[in-house]
């Protein structure tokens, strides 16, 4: 028989128990058509990613299934009807996961990794930047290539001729003077 994996979300403001409930009468339907559900996993109550239907979260459900895709047509038929899902999406696969899916396992490194209630890192721990702070950036000009001024042609500071308008050194400004001073 074929494999599926579906995955239908319920809507935020029912509970867990009635979660179970609208699984078990999926999990009847497949095996009322003649196939078998493998695998259930509740990913829990999520945020989605746009509102739908007005919830902004909703409890995720996978089925691992192996039946006839009549029974899975009928049980898609059965989710459509049922206003407590929001959304569902079954995909035929060629071999089923025994292992838990990757949504379980990533949770379970997000809940062991890091403290705090939203997940950030321990202070003392710095990642790859190696304990610097943000006062170790130098000048910013240590960056490999011309700054924007040099590039474009602009004179530096240190450069020979002055800006216009601006005196330099003695020589230019010592003649001014001797002209202002003969009239």
């Amino acid at each position: 028989m074929p494999y599926y994996e579906s995955v239908f979300i319920a809507r935020q403001d029912i509970s867990g128990a009635q979660v179970d409930s609208l699984t078990e009468s999926f999990t009847n339907i497949i095996q009322e058509g003649g196939g078998q559900v493998t695998k259930k996993e509740f990913w829990g109550l999520r945020s989605l990613a746009y509102k739908i239907k007005k919830n902004r979260k909703g409890h995720y459900v996978l089925l691992n299934i192996d039946g006839p895709s009549d029974a899975v047509l009928e049980m898609e038929r059965n989710m459509r009807i049922n206003e407590d899902v929001i959304r569902y999406l079954t995909v035929r696969v060629e071999e089923l996961e025994s292992e838990e899916s990757i949504m379980l396992r990533s949770r379970g490194s997000r809940d062991h990794g890091r403290g705090g209630r939203r997940g950030g890192f321990d202070r003392g721990d710095r990642g790859d930047r190696g304990g610097r702070d943000r006062g170790d950036r130098g000048d910013r000009g240590d960056r490999g290539g011309p700054r924007k001024f040099e590039a474009s042609g602009g004179a530096k500071a240190s450069d020979d001729k002055p800006a216009d308008g601006a005196k330099s050194d003695g020589a230019e400004s010592d003649a001014s003077d001797k002209k202002g001073a003969e009239e």
